[in-house]
């Protein structure tokens, strides 16, 4: 039997340093990690490494939406991801991990989710 490793939250920011549809990276527990706040005041945290391009850039590409999904799209090859799921809009096999964020007073909060 394989114990899990139980994750902590971990303070990567102040919510006021988040510009609205800007990402940020941030490094939690050796992991890079895409941070987003939209302009409704919502966080998001993804895994910051582009699937189709390897290269960790997702928190600099291009925040929007498709439909009620708030996106980003990778500045690399333009793959469109939804930060709620970590889903590849045009390619339903393809995901990137998604972390829980949360706002804990003024600080910013991310806990890594398992991976599998």
């Amino acid at each position: 039997m394989t114990a899990q490793l139980e994750r902590t939250w971990v303070t990567v920011c102040r919510y006021d340093q988040l510009v609205p549809e800007r990402g940020v990276a941030a490094l939690v527990d050796g992991e890079q990690v895409a941070l987003f706040r939209t302009f409704d005041g919502m966080l998001h945290a993804i895994g910051n490494r582009d699937p189709f391009s390897g290269a960790f850039v997702l928190s600099r590409g291009i925040v929007g939406s498709a439909g009620e999904a708030p996106t980003v799209a990778s500045p690399v090859f333009k793959q469109v991801f939804d930060l709620r799921t970590g889903r590849c809009l045009s390619d339903s096999q393809v995901a990137v991990p998604v972390h829980e964020v949360r706002r804990a007073g003024d600080a910013v909060e991310i806990r890594l989710r398992a991976s599998g």
